[in-house]
């Protein structure tokens, strides 16, 4: 089997741990923390089924929607490819290294959706984005940490709690939509949804499409109007 090679490395702000990025091959790419791999460029089926559920749940068109994660680039060009033209996507990603790794060896794999005129990125926690908003958004994606069990910041955890969920269905306009990744279940967190004004459902996703990979799951949840 072949080694991984360490490409690249950065502190994650305001947490003191260090996401890595490695390479196998010459197509391969993980990106770590400790011994955790967070993502692969092979698995990005649960991203793809994120973006389509959200935005297929939208009533309207163009749209503006906020992905807080940039990750390997998967859901972003997936939700540029089922928004119209002109729609605008803000991205929050808290690591400046992702950003720069999406600009370069990662940003082939998912098409370069970095460089789309409706993309903008700003450089900052997707908690303060959502808290600067008052019903700006049509559409919410969260791909940060674990999901809302937070495992690489703490600080993330203020994102899954009441006071973070409150904030969000405040940044949405009426009937918008939150969807949230994760790589496993939680009934307490179903349950925040409701309380904060939310309808929500679980839906289970694989790492490679309908059929491969590790199976993870995703809340897609409507603010009620």
């Amino acid at each position: 089997m072949l080694p991984w090679t360490l490409i690249d490395s950065s502190e994650i702000p305001g947490d003191g741990g260090e996401m890595r990025l490695y390479r196998r091959g010459p197509a391969e790419y993980s990106i770590r923390v400790g011994n955790y791999e967070l993502m692969n460029n092979r698995l990005y089926g649960s991203e793809d089924a994120m973006a389509q559920f959200a935005v297929e749940r939208l009533e309207k068109r163009p749209v503006r929607v906020l992905i807080g994660g940039l990750g390997m680039g998967f859901t972003l060009a997936r939700v540029l490819e089922v928004v119209d033209a002109k729609s605008e996507v803000v991205v929050a990603e808290l690591v400046p290294a992702v950003v720069k790794w999406n600009r370069g060896p990662l940003a082939e794999f998912a098409g370069r959706p970095l460089d789309d005129p409706r993309v903008s990125v700003r450089e900052e926690d997707v908690g303060k984005v959502i808290r600067s908003e008052r019903a700006g958004f049509d559409a919410i994606l969260l791909d940060v940490d674990n999901g809302p069990t937070a495992l690489t910041s703490k600080s993330n955890d203020a994102l899954y709690g009441m006071r973070g969920l409150q904030a969000t269905a405040a940044a949405l306009r009426p009937g918008g939509v939150l969807a949230v990744w994760s790589a496993g279940p939680d009934a307490a967190f179903t349950k925040r949804l409701e309380h904060a004004g939310f309808d929500a459902e679980q839906i289970p996703a694989r790492g490679r499409g309908k059929k491969g990979g590790p199976r993870y799951l995703i809340w897609i949840a409507r603010r009620k109007k």
